[in-house]
């Protein structure tokens, strides 16, 4: 199995289900502009549709993608329900990419490693 990555085989873990509920409610562009502006402080529905062409519902729907993985909470403030960032989950999904870090770099070693050799041939050659 010439450079190719080997995952050992287990069994599908509540670990692996948030992952797939992080990485799902990530995929989406609009909810990543949400959580960009959620970084900036507590906002109201109203307030999350305004930079786009949709209605409040449809933003309440990509707010309930994003509670079921945890990045964001919903609080009652007076008569408003404000959606607030929680960060927290995205460690994990940072964690999962940076564990394939090793592989990138060793395949960028051996690549590396391949252009010394025919460098080294094309100086020998002259």
């Amino acid at each position: 199995m010439c450079n190719q990555m080997v995952m050992e085989q287990r069994s599908y873990s509540e670990s692996d289900h948030s992952l797939d509920l992080l990485f799902s409610a990530l995929a989406d562009p609009t909810r990543r502009a949400i959580l960009r502006r959620l970084a900036k402080g507590a906002a109201a529905v109203g307030e999350l549709a305004e930079p786009f062409e949709m209605s409040q519902p449809a933003v309440s729907k990509h707010l309930k993608v994003l509670e079921g993985a945890g990045l964001i909470t919903r609080t009652a403030d007076r008569q408003r329900r404000l959606a607030n960032l929680n960060a927290t989950p995205m460690k994990a999904g940072a964690n999962f990419i940076h564990d394939f870090a090793a592989y990138w770099e060793g395949n960028l070693d051996a690549l590396d490693a391949l252009l010394t050799t025919l460098q080294k041939g094309d100086t020998q050659d002259d």
